[in-house]
């Protein structure tokens, strides 16, 4: 270190506390969050009750998708005699295809739920009006 530097400047820890407060603009959706006011806790209680619905929504198509195949198979005992590809259709349906299918709901799931959380984040976002 030469004479003639300037002595270094002290590290500065950079905090999300700071950077909110220094960025000036009022966002009033994500404060209702933190600081759980009634109105914040609206909004969350809006985003359980979107996701719940989901869930019992899809639920309720792989209850009607698998559940009614061994109803099937009781009602017309002659549609499990039916082999393919020298299987019998029961396990073909419920021992095959059943995770394809269950697989194709909670990607579905996924996405759904996911857009969710993105309009949740957008209606926080957005700004007052």
């Amino acid at each position: 270190m030469a004479v003639d530097d300037p002595p270094p400047r002290p590290r500065v820890t950079v905090v999300l506390a700071d950077a909110a407060s220094r960025r000036g603009t009022a966002d009033h959706g994500s404060t209702d969050l933190t600081e759980q006011t009634p109105v914040g806790e609206a909004l969350v209680k809006g985003l359980v009750r979107a996701q719940l619905a989901l869930a019992l929504r899809l639920a309720l198509v792989v209850a009607a998708g698998l559940g009614t195949l061994p109803l099937l198979f009781a009602v017309a005992p002659a549609v499990g005699t039916v082999k393919v590809f020298g299987v019998h259709l029961p396990w073909v349906l419920l021992g095959v295809l059943s995770f394809p299918f269950l697989v194709l709901v909670g990607a579905a799931y996924v996405r759904w739920a996911e857009r969710n959380e993105q309009d949740f984040a957008a209606l926080i976002r957005r700004p007052e009006q």
